[in-house]
Parts: C-alpha cells; sequence; structure tokens
C-alpha cells in the first residue's frame, strides 16, 4: 500500500500533480554563482510559497535552473514558469547590477517541462 501523503486533496479532487522544470540564462551565460546563486535560491523558495507551489528538490547550475516542483490543479504550468522567471529576474536585475550591464535579460523566453507522476505511461497503457 503506497503511503497516502502521495496525494493532496481540494474540496473536489484528489490530486498528486509534479513537473520537472528546466530553463536557462540569455546567452546561457555562466552568471548563476556566488551570491546571485545563493540569492536566486530564497527568492524561487518566496515565489513558490507566494503561489502555492511546493519546491521539492532545487538545483541552480552556473547557467541553467533545475526544479521538480508539485502544484494543484488550478496552477497551469505555464504560469508558474512565468511566475518564477519573472519574479526572479525583476528581483536579481534589480540588485545585481552586473546582472544588466552583462546580459538584455536574465532568462531565455524558453524552457523545458515534464510532468512527473508516481503512476508510469507504462502502466497508465496497461490500465486501459
Amino acid at each position: 500500500m503506497v503511503s497516502k501523503e502521495r496525494w493532496k486533496c481540494s474540496s473536489i479532487a484528489v490530486y498528486n500533480l509534479g513537473y520537472h522544470i528546466i530553463w536557462c540564462s540569455k546567452y546561457r551565460r555562466r552568471v548563476l554563482k556566488n551570491q546571485i546563486r545563493q540569492r536566486l535560491n530564497i527568492l524561487l523558495q518566496e515565489k513558490a510559497k507566494e503561489i502555492h507551489v511546493t519546491i521539492e528538490s532545487m538545483e541552480i547550475m552556473e547557467d541553467h535552473v533545475h526544479l521538480f516542483v508539485k502544484s494543484d490543479p488550478t496552477a497551469c504550468p505555464q504560469w508558474i514558469i512565468q511566475q518564477l522567471k519573472g519574479y526572479t529576474s525583476r528581483k536579481l536585475r534589480k540588485e545585481f547590477r552586473e546582472l544588466t550591464t552583462r546580459l538584455p535579460t536574465l532568462w531565455t523566453r524558453s524552457y523545458y517541462i515534464e510532468s512527473v507522476g508516481h503512476i508510469s505511461e507504462d502502466t497508465i497503457k496497461k490500465i486501459y
């Protein structure tokens, strides 16, 4: 039997929605290090809490960010990414002047996202 902690409940749904998200700095510049990296970590946690998203794991590389997040069914994945990227870009560029002189924007427009669930695609195909 699987633990019930895996599921969240709302008044109308039981869910377990997870997303693996990756995005890069503009031109893959290696700017996400030292104090910028530390501040980015804090900002991502702040914004995630504000928009009711749980960051299960995070890895900040020098030129890109990996997140595994969980959210409720009302939060569109694209909106989650927009909120995280927009907030962190605005705050970091305001606090670290070198980000405005080296880059026209902090993040690229693109991102990678994959839904991650407990039940594999093969399992679902077997059920149906």
